[in-house]
């Protein structure tokens, strides 16, 4: 099953007063980033965290899962992604615990 781009478009909006929220298709689902850092995953219509001290402790009482087969848990958000001021608490935070992402460095070419 795959993810139904209304989904990715709504839970984004729920982020959008973070500022700076993106999502970008990857092997056939979502990234979702903030400021340049990949803070979550969208696939099948539900919503991973990636995982940090500092959200774990706002989530609270957490479900983690494998956002695909073979993937690390994430923080699996079922039922609070309506809550826009939450969600977009849990997003700040966790892009700031996250490092900043390394430069691509350009292969020369041959």
């Amino acid at each position: 099953m795959s993810t139904e781009q209304s989904f990715v478009d709504f839970v984004i909006e729920q982020m959008q007063d973070v500022g700076g929220v993106t999502a970008k298709k990857m092997f056939g689902e979502y990234g979702v980033f903030c400021d340049g850092k990949m803070v979550a995953l969208i696939c099948d219509n539900k919503l991973f965290i990636k995982p940090t001290v500092a959200g774990k402790a706002h989530i609270g009482q957490i479900t983690e899962a494998s956002p695909y087969p073979g993937a690390k848990p994430y923080y699996l958000i079922e039922d609070k992604f309506e809550d826009r001021e939450w969600l977009g608490r849990l997003v700040r935070i966790t892009a700031e615990e996250l490092p900043v992402p390394k430069p691509k460095v350009k292969k020369p070419k041959a």
